[in-house]
């Protein structure tokens, strides 16, 4: 076995037992090729190992910490948990604080932009605009997931979705109040490997597969009001479609 993978396995069984904590700061490269007896290039060959696998993120300016692997369960009823926080939280903060977990739904960016096949989606004409925004999901300052939604330039006015800034009680709720009220949606999930750009911004590696939803939310006219995409780290998210009602057992 190459030495590299040898230290691999010895980090990677620290990291199992707890001796490595979530948040807890590997020893520099320096240290790490003393302790191991190893040259620069065998370390860090050891090290990109335990990154491939998401056990471990480089940060910058501080170093390579453990990753936190901790899975947040997300309910069919995050709506209701968001609701019940009186506006105090999104869904996914609402989600997170049910676990005793600090989540947060970051806004990166909010612009309009022109794409026809968002547009389709979303019920328009090909060059109508929509609105965009960008956003992270974080839990302790890491980035579990990578969120686009697109709203018609309409929606968002009126919702104040335009805006920049963070949406207190999240999205449904501006809706809602705009009199915009989203009562239907369809969900697809589905499971792939990550790009590489996904694969940095997630911190989870290149061999950690990612969960994709997309979302289109609708009014009780059927008309869409919402276009989510969402990208998430397969081992720091679980769905829960709890209590799904079902067909009797009686047959007529």
């Amino acid at each position: 076995m190459p030495r590299y993978r040898e230290i691999a396995d010895e980090l990677r069984a620290e990291i199992e037992r707890g001796d490595l904590p979530p948040g807890s700061k590997l020893d520099h490269t320096t240290d790490l090729m003393a302790r191991f007896d190893a040259s620069k290039s065998t370390v860090r060959s050891a090290v990109a190992v335990l990154a491939q696998e998401g056990l471990v993120v480089a940060r910058r300016r501080y170093g390579t910490v453990v990753r936190d692997r901790r899975t947040v369960r997300i309910p069919l009823s995050r709506y209701q948990g968001s609701h019940d926080s009186d506006g105090r939280h999104g869904p996914f903060e609402a989600a997170c604080a049910a676990q005793g977990l600090n989540g947060v739904m970051k806004t990166v960016s909010v612009e309009r932009v022109q794409d026809p096949d968002v547009a389709a989606l979303l019920g328009l004409n090909s060059t109508d605009e929509t609105v965009c925004r960008r956003r992270e999901a974080l839990i302790e300052d890491q980035v579990v997931q990578l969120q686009y939604a697109w709203y018609p330039l309409d929606v968002a006015e009126a919702a104040g979705l335009d805006q920049p800034g963070k949406i207190e009680g999240g999205v449904y709720r501006a809706l809602r109040s705009a009199g915009l009220e989203a009562v239907e949606a369809d969900e697809r999930v589905v499971a792939r490997m990550p790009t590489k750009e996904q694969a940095e911004q997630l911190g989870s590696g290149s061999s950690v597969p990612v969960l994709t939803i997309e979302r289109i939310s609708r009014d009780a006219t059927g008309r869409p009001l919402e276009l989510l995409r969402v990208v998430a780290a397969g081992d720091r998210l679980e769905l829960a479609y709890d209590a799904l009602p079902l067909p009797g057992s009686e047959r007529a």
